[in-house]
């Protein structure tokens, strides 16, 4: 998994390699404290699951492979700044 981080209230960009009908775990990963989130996009080709605040899983559809898209909304604190980040994910599929 590559996550570009940024600070809250800033968008980032993510890309994650996930194999055929296995999951993947996808934590936000922006310093300091997640404090709500949600799915903003929903994937194509598979299913996004919120595991809690900092935590989705994402699954692609059985015998799928290429690509897909998906974002997650996150709301948090950090040491310097504070506000509502959108993570726009790339999934390879292989």
């Amino acid at each position: 998994m590559s996550v570009t981080l940024a600070n809250w209230g800033e968008n980032s960009n993510g890309d994650i390699d996930v194999t055929s009908g296995e999951s993947c775990l996808f934590p936000i990963q922006i310093r300091g404290t997640v404090t709500e989130s949600a799915i903003s996009q929903k994937p194509a080709h598979g299913k996004l699951k919120k595991l809690d605040a900092s935590t989705f899983q994402y699954t692609p559809k059985g015998k799928y492979k290429g690509s897909d898209t998906f974002a997650v909304k996150a709301t948090g604190q950090g040491p310097t700044a504070s506000g509502t980040s959108v993570i726009t994910v790339r999934a390879t599929i292989k």
